[in-house]
């Protein structure tokens, strides 16, 4: 069996601000190669922050995150941004993408944020296939504002995977788009997923449990901690 992209051990996660109110409580948590599952629950369970601890974007106030068997408990921010943009991508409710830029140039950025930085020339035949891949081949010198929302969403899909992550997080990816375009990109990311030879593992948070059911496995998130019964 293949060593877990991201385990999470114990971890719970407050605020100074309300120090009483755990928003993860003793969250344990293992995430293989190939693996995929969509996390609910209600607004204020905990759903997004523990997307950002998976993602190192966020630290536990207790617990251990540890990502590809290297533990983050001692890393500063530095070793942790380089071991995230090698090992992890995301995907929002908002595409974030850069209104100067064209939808190539948008999937490009993450590039520059890794070393060693990947040949300029190979990492644009990538994003090339990508964009293809997700049917916008003819699209590539379109900016945001040319495209359609599911279009956008799309491209930012494509600058997910451009580091070649092992692990795709994507946060109400679906928030933004009508129900045509939210299931559409919910049959791209488990084709991506599906296609990827096992190395793709994809974790999303979703409130539409419809949409989650796609995804073949769910998990409640109720309170800080998975829960068993059904939402």
């Amino acid at each position: 069996m293949s060593d877990p992209i991201v385990q999470l051990k114990a971890v719970s996660k407050w605020y100074p601000s309300d120090p009483g109110r755990r928003v993860l409580d003793g969250i344990d948590l293992s995430i293989a190669p190939g693996e995929r599952f969509a996390i609910v629950g209600p607004s204020g369970c905990g759903k997004s922050t523990l997307l950002n601890i998976l993602g190192t974007l966020d630290r536990p106030s207790e617990g251990s995150v540890i990502v590809a068997g290297q533990s983050m408990d001692a890393c500063d921010e530095p070793t942790t941004a380089a071991l995230r943009g090698r090992e992890i991508g995301f995907i929002f409710q908002l595409h974030h993408l850069l209104p100067q830029c064209t939808a190539l140039e948008n999937v490009l950025v993450p590039t520059l944020a890794i070393t060693p930085r990947p040949d300029p020339a190979e990492a644009a035949g990538r994003a090339r296939e990508l964009l293809g891949r997700v049917g916008l081949a003819n699209k590539l010198d379109s900016r945001p504002s040319q495209l359609s929302g599911g279009e956008r969403q799309r491209v930012a899909v494509v600058r997910a995977l451009i580091n070649r992550p092992r692990l795709l997080l994507a946060d109400e990816p679906t928030g933004a788009l009508d129900e045509d375009n939210a299931a559409r990109l919910i049959d791209l990311l488990i084709e991506l997923n599906e296609s990827d030879q096992g190395h793709l593992a994809l974790v999303m948070v979703t409130h539409d449990l419809a949409l989650a059911n796609r995804l073949g496995s769910v998990r409640p998130l109720r309170e800080g901690r998975f829960v068993t019964e059904s939402l």
